[in-house]
């Protein structure tokens, strides 16, 4: 990989990760726009370790105070509002982790086309149109309860195919049941914890299973890690700061544009 392709694809991981963009469908486009070779998944690995540091650290005493929370919960059998939101979590990520492994498959043989991109990026940036426009947004995090998660967790499903985006999907489905922006966005965040680790640990384990004919370059997974790392961390920062200002507006801007590029570009061809 050379510097820019290493540059170019650590930064978009980090950045559309956590935007309701579709880091999926933005890794993907390059090599099949730009003509660029597969990264591979060893730098797979890199990019997701890098977005998967960004948020521990950036929510690293929220979590230390749900886990902790959770953790009093499982002896006294007394809930408060950080041991609900851990449960919250586990329940959210149950039908993303069960569908993921089930369709992976699937997913990567017959769902990457762009014609599947840019439908998805599409469709489902108009559903977030919807919900931001026409949702309540009276909800806080406090008073999350296991029904919205698991239904947060089954959108969150969807998700695998690319184009879609997990944290739009969530968020979407977050803001229809009426979570405000922040909450939707921090549960989102919060929720890609475990989904992003999982996603880590199967291309980790991929690489060992399959064996890879070409030496891994140290260099080139390192600054993939550092550059996604630095990206994501200012992304969630940034989109936080500014959500409840600017809105979802934005991202299903570009992403209509996006998609449109796409299907324009691929008549054009």
């Amino acid at each position: 990989m050379s510097f820019i392709e290493i540059l170019v694809l650590a930064i978009i991981q980090g950045i559309t990760e956590f935007l309701p963009i579709s880091s999926s469908a933005h890794l993907i486009l390059p090599s099949q726009i730009l003509g660029w070779e597969d990264q591979g998944t060893a730098f797979d690995v890199a990019v997701h370790f890098g977005s998967l540091l960004a948020v521990v650290i950036y929510f690293r005493q929220q979590i230390s105070e749900i886990f902790f929370a959770w953790c009093q919960s499982l002896k006294t059998k007394v809930q408060t509002p950080n041991s609900r939101l851990g449960w919250s979590i586990i329940v959210g990520t149950i039908p993303g982790l069960a569908f993921g492994l089930a369709m992976s498959g699937f997913i990567e043989t017959y769902a990457r086309s762009p014609w599947i991109i840019a439908t998805t990026t599409i469709v489902f940036g108009l559903l977030l149109w919807y919900a931001d426009a026409k949702a309540k947004q009276v909800a806080t995090l406090d008073t999350l309860n296991f029904k919205t998660a698991m239904i947060i967790g089954l959108a969150q499903a969807v998700a695998v195919i690319p184009g879609t985006s997990r944290s739009g999907i969530t968020m979407t489905a977050g803001l229809l049941l009426g979570l405000t922006r922040d909450a939707a966005a921090r549960f989102s965040f919060l929720l890609s914890i475990p989904i992003i680790l999982a996603a880590t640990l199967y291309y980790t384990m991929k690489l060992v299973t399959d064996g890879d004919a070409n030496p891994v370059q140290w260099e080139v997974l390192w600054l993939g890690i550092v550059l996604s790392f630095i990206s994501a961390y200012a992304c969630i920062h940034f989109f936080l700061k500014l959500i409840n200002s600017i809105g979802m507006l934005p991202f299903v801007i570009y992403r209509l544009a996006l998609g449109v590029g796409l299907v324009a570009f691929m008549l054009w061809a």
